[in-house]
């Protein structure tokens, strides 16, 4: 058995229509394109989402979502990363500075404080907002809350 002696199996291959090549083919006239109409023309493309000139369904759904232009994005650190930098560093203040050279925050975005976590240490914590829990256990323990 050589490469140019192979063969598929009987029976597994299929000639293929040949359209548009006269009467006596049986697929002449139209061509299996029917009567009339963009299918039948030639260098037809069907538009993506086109439904026929019904409205399409990405144009039926309505419209989800809303971008609030005012939102301001707060990057979140908690209460115990505050006791583990001013324990680590021995920290009386922590500020945005403090945060940066941490490597919390790279300066230009806005911090919020959060409640998660304890504080045991006296803190004076500065930063552009402060959740309630974290704002009454700062100050349970004798520290300052200065917003920015």
């Amino acid at each position: 058995m050589k490469l140019h002696n192979l063969k598929p199996a009987a029976g597994s291959t299929h000639s293929r229509r040949r359209i548009g090549r006269g009467p006596g083919s049986g697929l002449g006239g139209t061509s299996t394109r029917g009567h009339k109409g963009a299918k039948s023309r030639s260098g037809y493309k069907r538009k993506i989402g086109f439904e026929g000139g019904q409205m399409p369904l990405q144009r039926r759904l309505p419209k989800a979502g809303f971008k609030n232009i005012n939102h301001k994005e707060y990057f979140a650190v908690n209460l115990s990363t505050l006791q583990a930098i001013a324990e680590g560093k021995n920290l009386t203040k922590i500020g945005i500075a403090e945060l940066k050279d941490a490597g919390l925050t790279n300066g230009k975005k806005l911090v919020k404080i959060l409640g998660n976590g304890e504080l045991t240490i006296k803190l004076e914590v500065e930063a552009h907002a402060f959740s309630e829990t974290a704002k009454k256990a700062i100050e349970a323990v004798g520290g300052i809350t200065t917003q920015i």
